[in-house]
């Protein structure tokens, strides 16, 4: 596995380093690009993301969004990151550590969103591999956690790859396209056995999210990060 860390300046200057990506936390200027790839990808994520409200992707939503962040990483409360390629600084997606318990849990959990160019190319599974890191080393933690839709077979993979084992079924634990919808739990322990390399490839419809944490951080229906 290939992975650094590097620190600027406050929490916007924190960038993660795996094979071919780079993740940092969104920030004004991405704005342009993030809801053309978000628009472009449309019919792609929303089957596995909570409803789009009408001004999912306007200039006022995002920057909304982008105080939440702050404050809750301030808060120690989640970690958002965007996911670029290396190269070209391409935004491929998005990912995000959430809901962060302290005290004797020492938990967050897992989401992310790919654009739909770039599903199925390897570039989750490296970020992935560069969060847990963060994960255990920086934060300290000792457990994150995901929740996948049954039928999402190819984030199901990803999971089982990146060493998550699955520990039970939730029903009706999200509501996912308009609907509750059921959900496999998985989680991953600082301790657990490294996942097999970072150049894990997804399968070329791998979809949006394993879990709710970036989807509704990015579109602030609910809020449990």
């Amino acid at each position: 596995m290939v992975f650094l860390r590097g620190f600027g300046g406050g929490e916007d200057g924190r960038r993660l380093f795996a094979d071919g990506v780079w993740l940092r936390a969104p920030q004004p200027g991405d704005f342009p690009e993030w809801s053309g790839l978000r628009e472009q990808s449309r019919n792609f994520l929303q089957p596995w993301e909570p409803l789009w409200p009408r001004d999912e992707l306007t200039r006022g939503s995002f920057r909304r969004r982008l105080r939440r962040h702050a404050r809750e990483m301030r808060e120690d409360r989640s970690f958002p990151f965007f996911i670029f390629r290396s190269g070209d600084d391409r935004l491929l997606g998005g990912a995000t550590l959430s809901n962060i318990r302290r005290g004797v849990a020492q938990t967050c959990s897992l989401g992310y969103w790919m654009g739909e160019p770039y599903a199925g190319q390897g570039y989750m599974s490296r970020a992935v591999t560069a969060l847990l890191a963060f994960a255990y080393s920086d934060l300290n933690l000792h457990r994150v956690e995901a929740a996948c839709l049954p039928h999402n077979g190819p984030s199901i993979r990803l999971l089982q790859k990146a060493g998550f084992e699955r520990e039970g079924y939730a029903r009706g634990y999200l509501r996912i396209a308009g609907e509750w919808q059921d959900h496999l739990l998985f989680a991953k322990l600082a301790g657990d056995p490294e996942a097999s390399g970072s150049r894990l490839e997804e399968p070329a419809e791998l979809n949006a999210s394993i879990c709710s944490a970036a989807t509704m951080t990015w579109r602030g229906q609910k809020e449990t990060l």
